[in-house]
């Protein structure tokens, strides 16, 4: 069991980081955290990106951690590998269930943004660490995905804490990663452009994520052995993937997509911002 739940657990970690990157949060690092605003402000994007990169993977390793304590607390339990397994069935349904919007209800989610004025007040690698570690830890900033949920809840009922630190760290390095996503772009036309780009394959990413979280159902349904376990998961894609062609036919309402668009900053703002600043006063 702990080998299904291992990789069950990595592929759902993975796909979340994934599609967090569409998050509020995740789009306004992509505007925020460039070489061209960077450079208006006179500091290095090499080093601002690789302390946002540090900051989430330290971020990841804190969200590791809670994983770890709960891996000790069901390890300390020990309930039968049975339980666990449809447990962590249900949980892979009900994210799905909720990422699909097939009920017409979500998961709550908070809508936590980082506080932008940090810009402003301190050094790059204040902004950086910071914004990163709150982005690495998946549960502080806004969540646009129920499997960020289903990470911890599978990172726990592995009952095996190393493995829930190292799923979680992976999970903020993944995040954090992200950011190299712009390293190319040469100003805000660029960014624009690749904004639209990006945008677009939200959707996507979504359906993507959705179709994780059933194939993870899927595996642990026939470590199970369950045929009513297997039937629950066929029915679930099903009536998912009906959903979908119907959303797409126009004969139902399409999930929101909880991608807002982002601006990206004029030339002359940046420019402005840059000369305005003066030094970070931390």
């Amino acid at each position: 069991m702990t080998v299904w739940m291992a990789l069950t657990t990595t592929g759902v970690a993975v796909a979340a980081a994934v599609r967090s990157t569409w998050s509020p949060c995740g789009l306004s690092m992509l505007s925020t955290i460039t070489p061209f605003s960077e450079r208006a402000k006179g500091h290095s994007y090499r080093s601002t990106a690789g302390w946002f990169v540090a900051g989430a993977t330290l971020g990841g390793a804190t969200l590791g951690t809670l994983m770890a304590l709960m891996a000790l607390a069901v390890q300390a339990v020990h309930p039968p590998a049975a339980t666990t397994g449809l447990v962590a069935l249900s949980a892979a349904l009900v994210a799905a269930g909720s990422d699909s919007g097939i009920a017409g209800a979500r998961i709550p989610f908070h809508r936590r943004q980082v506080n932008e004025r940090w810009l402003d007040r301190y050094r790059p690698w204040v902004y950086g660490a910071g914004f990163g570690w709150q982005i690495g830890t998946g549960l502080c900033t806004y969540i646009t995905t129920a499997a960020v949920y289903l990470t911890v809840v599978l990172g726990a009922l592995t009952g095996r804490p190393v493995l829930a630190l190292s799923v979680g760290t992976l999970f903020g390095f993944l995040r954090g990663t992200a950011v190299l996503l712009t390293r190319d772009l040469s100003g805000p036309s660029a960014l624009r452009s690749f904004h639209r780009r990006f945008l677009e394959l939200g959707p996507m990413a979504g359906r993507l994520v959705v179709g994780v979280e059933l194939a993870s159902a899927a595996v642990l349904a026939a470590w199970l052995r369950s045929p009513a376990a297997l039937a629950e998961v066929a029915l679930a894609s099903a009536v998912t993937v009906a959903a979908a062609v119907a959303a797409r036919h126009g004969m139902i309402a399409a999930p929101t997509c909880l991608v807002p668009e982002v601006a990206a900053p004029t030339a002359e703002a940046a420019t402005l911002t840059g000369d305005a600043l003066g030094p970070a006063r931390l």
